[in-house]
């Protein structure tokens, strides 16, 4: 699931700017749009007792996630162990714990499965298979949230090219997003919206990004399903 360069921890974070700082912000500003869209459109009384981050990364989501659901035990897996590694040192806790993907094969436990920016990156033949493994690991009426950069958007391909570890990624279109998740079970209606539309010299206009999410040329898009 993961290139080489995943498993450079320290490095991990200059290469990801290299492109996101043509937006004018850093990752930060985007990690917590992602988590905060997500609150805004599950229902209110979802509470879920266990998350997955899946593709976690050096963990900062994953902490994340865990601040933003207190009532949870949130579970990051990556495939780069380095990066575990520094996941586990950095942000570890009592309800955070960090784990290999490969462990990740008992029974469906798991109310919220969070994904974002990992498919690009896995082969597409390879992709509904992943996309089984997290259906398989939700309880009934759990949900998926697969956040990816949205090829429609010119803005992002520019950032991508910019860097190291998504320059030769194979970016995966809403509509092919949907079809992957159907595919792999999910049977329930999707729910599709863009992100991130304006960067930061026209803020502004940020406002009206509520209005403009059916339209899918975001910087990024959000599938939320159900299983």
């Amino acid at each position: 699931m993961r290139e080489p360069l995943f498993d450079v921890s320290s490095e991990y974070e200059e290469m990801l700017n290299q492109g996101i700082r043509l937006s004018g912000e850093n990752r930060q500003f985007f990690l917590t749009g992602r988590v905060q869209y997500l609150l805004s459109v599950l229902p209110r009384d979802f509470r879920p007792k266990r998350i997955l981050d899946y593709g976690c990364g050096i963990g900062d989501t994953t902490s994340y996630l865990a601040q933003q659901f207190p009532g949870a035990e949130v579970v990051g897996a990556d495939e780069a162990e380095n990066a575990l590694q520094h996941a586990r040192e950095q942000c570890g806790s009592e309800r955070v714990r960090f784990e290999p993907v490969a462990n990740l094969d008992g029974k469906p436990s798991f109310h919220l499965v969070y994904v974002n920016g990992v498919f690009h990156h896995i082969a597409p033949k390879d992709r509904v298979a992943a996309l089984e493994l997290i259906h398989h690991l939700l309880v009934p009426g759990g949900r998926l949230a697969l956040f990816e950069n949205n090829p429609w958007n010119v803005g992002t391909r520019m950032l991508m090219r910019r860097i190291p570890f998504d320059r030769d990624a194979i970016m995966i279109s809403p509509r092919q997003a949907v079809q992957l998740v159907a595919a792999a079970g999910f049977k329930n209606r999707a729910l599709v919206r863009s992100l991130f539309y304006f960067p930061r010299p026209l803020a502004s206009l940020r406002r009206t990004e509520g209005m403009l999410a059916h339209l899918p040329l975001g910087a990024q898009y959000c599938v939320l399903v159900q299983k």
